[in-house]
């Protein structure tokens, strides 16, 4: 028999590549953070000596979810300013509370919350945009979580930088020192297109052609900012950005409810990824993606969930399931975004848009072992006759078990093994603390 570091058997093994796929009674063997073999239980047990041997009997077997776009350390400012438009929200409570408290103790403090509540929901991989984001890298990396983190840029000054050059001087010094780690991988993260300048944008599209680095951005987020763009710069925002050479294969368009169909034809001509955030944009009453049109076109559609503050959880199980029925209602066909496509989007897709899915977001033979087990055993999920539509449409987070990131046991059952929750919990009252006393 052959020693191996982890062996998994599920009653289900749903690898999303290839699609629509669902093993019975298979295993998932790990070895050196990689998975080595998927193949039948019995089989798996002939052939694999295990250091550990997990055996799931109710259970689907996956790869984790990436989240494709969040603010983790928003989780501080979690509830803070409710029920109110995008831009009121930003304006009048979020920028305020960020120029007061916002610094690398409450981005580590909030940072490290969002890892707690994402790894418990079985999100492996989360793509962040935040100041101090070497904080944020440092964090995830520290326990154990996959964090693809943004080289933030913003015209305005922050107690991170003063302007734009040099919240890139201090990007791109996080990059150099994350490229040896192979949890955290650095994108350009330019806040939206009413927040960044032209020179900034010119700058930033020349040093991600020269890294061949992904740019992750807000984009036609609200009605009011393509209105504004227009007015103020003569064109809408993508037209602009198209402009400056962002509109490419290395674009993540985050939001995205503003679309005439010649902007989605565009988008899709240039191979550019869109990272739907459902629950964020129905709860800001920003605007619906068109999912299905962009699907048909052949765009790459991600899941996001967006930060805490406008959320106000980070829980894909959910936005996977409000995306697939917003998607429904929105194209007024009962037919579209089918569970499979969601529970994709949430996973292949957001490792697609980050230049990861080489690595992770399927269950396939020499990629990363960033695997995660869902209980589908139990009164609010039985009968259970089709399980990878009941991941979608059934499931909630409280159904993880167990969670491994490069075959790294991160949650098992249900606890969390590099995470002490009671610590997370102490710090995240005392910011609470302090933020009630600004408001």
């Amino acid at each position: 028999m052959e020693h191996v570091d982890t062996l998994i058997h599920g009653r289900w093994v749903i690898p999303v590549e290839p699609d629509n796929t669902v093993l019975s009674h298979h295993s998932v063997v790990i070895h050196e953070g990689r998975i080595l073999a998927i193949l039948p239980t019995d089989e798996a047990r002939r052939r694999y000596q295990p250091e550990t041997e997990v055996d799931r009997p109710n259970h689907a077997v996956m790869p984790g979810l990436v989240n494709a776009h969040t603010h983790a350390a928003m989780n501080l400012m979690r509830g803070l300013a409710d029920d109110l438009p995008l831009m009121n929200w930003l304006q009048e409570h979020v920028w305020p509370a960020e120029q007061t408290h916002v610094g690398p103790d409450f981005v580590q403090d909030g940072s490290l919350s969002a890892c707690a509540e994402m790894l418990l929901g079985g999100i492996t991989c989360f793509n962040d945009m935040y100041f101090f984001p070497e904080v944020t890298a440092r964090t995830a990396s520290q326990v154990g979580m996959r964090a693809s983190v943004g080289m933030i840029v913003i015209d305005f000054p922050s107690a991170y930088a003063d302007n734009p050059r040099e919240y890139l001087d201090k990007g791109l010094a996080l990059r150099d020192e994350r490229r040896s780690d192979p949890l955290i991988s650095t994108v350009f993260a330019p806040h939206a297109p009413y927040t960044v300048g032209d020179e900034a944008l010119q700058r930033i599209a020349t040093l991600a052609g020269e890294l061949d680095a992904p740019v992750h951005m807000h984009i036609h987020e609200t009605a009011f900012e393509v209105a504004e763009s227009e007015r103020q710069h003569g064109h809408r925002p993508l037209a602009r950005l198209a402009g400056h050479g962002l509109l490419g294969p290395s674009l993540m368009a985050v939001h995205m409810t503003q679309l005439s169909d010649a902007e989605i034809a565009q988008v899709a001509e240039a191979n550019s990824s869109v990272i739907h955030c459902p629950e964020s944009n129905l709860k800001l009453a920003s605007g619906f993606c068109p999912v299905q049109k962009l699907l048909d076109a052949g765009v790459n559609v991600a899941i996001g969930t967006d930060g805490a503050a406008s959320n106000n959880d980070l829980d894909m199980f959910g936005e996977m399931r409000t995306a697939a029925l917003l998607a429904k209602g929105v194209a007024g066909d009962a037919a579209a975004l089918p569970a499979h496509q969601a529970l994709r989007m949430a996973t292949l897709n957001g490792a697609r848009a980050l230049g990861l899915e080489q690595d992770i977001g399927s269950l396939e033979v020499g990629k990363f072992a960033d695997v995660i087990t869902i209980d589908l055993a139990g009164i609010d999920t039985e009968p259970l006759y089709h399980p990878l539509s009941q991941l979608v449409y059934v499931v909630n987070r409280d159904r993880v078990c167990d969670v491994w990131v490069a075959g790294r046991q991160l949650v098992r059952e249900r606890a969390l093994t590099t995470i002490n929750s009671d610590d997370v919990l102490q710090r995240v009252r005392g910011w609470q603390q302090r933020l009630m006393a600004q408001a």
